[in-house]
């Protein structure tokens, strides 16, 4: 039966956040990973809106597997597999970091089936066993660190597009119960890991999480911008919980998380208030005076006897006086 456009805008519109758009027009990998993704985190459901002509013409007329043209390369697809095979790691580090051999196994395959997800978007699909071999082999190189979700990500990511394919046509159709079936087993399997989590291993995943975000805060701490950007951002959801009177049991253990977050923040600005050697209720002009004399002591021009000193203080005075005036202009806000 062919789709049509008007029927497809209705979905988008309705359930786009979990690809009930996807899943009329038959892109049922799509519509997987937009269930798993709210949409694509929002993004995604709404850019979506100018794709649907398309689609829609694409699922009424496929096009025929071109044997020897592969697909060109698409930055937005690579992208996306990185942010992806990410994300199911991070879920598999807050659902399943407690079982024996977490790095080696369950942590490598959850981000090969998530870069794989997206390669398989479309009418394009990767080679999975060479996608999860890249994730499996580099694994091991960085074992037992949390950080180790990003590289196999970008390994993975690279060779799915170094394998990327036309997908073959199907002759028939499948039945939408047995498209159902399927979605769903794969729904509960990313999701109940999840569920496991939130009520018997609380504690133990708060600390893992707050480990990773720490991890990633300390990477960015030369862009204070960036991190002030971040740190809010993470800390919506404690501030949502507050909010609506959440407390207690379950929500305490990952009140931590966020705790942890403003204790880093307070920390951050008492080295930064340190490192321009200025007291903590120090006022904009005392901090303005300061930062000129010290950027003035350590410009590297000033200090070629000690080139290398030199471009580090120098960058500390920079990176502490953009983060106080980070600082002060949301409190003005």
């Amino acid at each position: 039966m062919a789709k049509r456009l008007l029927v497809a805008v209705a979905f988008w519109a309705l359930g786009g956040p979990v690809g009930l758009h996807h899943l009329y027009l038959g892109r049922d990998n799509h519509a997987l990973l937009w269930m798993l993704t709210l949409g694509g985190f929002g993004f995604g459901w709404l850019w979506e809106l100018w794709m649907l002509p398309g689609w829609v013409a694409q699922a009424n007329h496929p096009l025929e597997k071109r044997h020897n043209d592969p697909p060109s390369f698409n930055p937005v697809r690579f992208l996306g597999q990185a942010l992806v095979g990410i994300y199911f790691g991070l879920v598999a580090l807050v659902g399943l970091s407690t079982l024996p051999g977490f790095y080696i196994l369950a942590l490598p395959l959850a981000v090969g089936l998530g870069v794989h997800l997206v390669s398989a978007v479309g009418n394009q699909t990767s080679d999975l066993q060479a996608t999860l071999m890249a994730a499996f082999v580099t694994a091991p190189i960085f074992y037992g660190r949390a950080v180790a979700i990003l590289p196999i990500s970008l390994t993975t990511s690279v060779t799915a597009q170094r394998h990327r394919q036309y997908r073959a046509t199907r002759a028939t159709r499948e039945k939408l119960s047995a498209r159902l079936y399927r979605l769903g087993l794969a729904y509960l399997a990313f999701t109940t890991p999840l569920a496991y989590s939130a009520f018997y291993n609380t504690a133990a995943t708060a600390t893992y999480v707050a480990s990773s975000i720490g991890t990633v805060l300390d990477w960015l701490s030369a862009f204070p911008s960036l991190t002030g950007i971040l740190e809010s951002v993470l800390l919506l959801p404690y501030h949502a919980w507050k909010m609506l009177g959440f407390s207690g049991g379950t929500f305490k253990d990952w009140e931590k998380v966020f705790v942890f977050v403003q204790s880093f923040q307070s920390e951050r600005q008492r080295m930064a208030y340190k490192v321009l050697g200025i007291h903590d209720d120090a006022t904009l002009e005392e901090i303005n005076k300061s930062y000129r004399e010290l950027v003035k002591l350590w410009h590297p021009d000033h200090n070629r006897h000690q080139m290398e000193e030199a471009e580090k203080r120098f960058i500390e005075v920079q990176a502490a006086y953009e983060l106080l005036m980070e600082m002060r202009k949301h409190k003005a806000v």
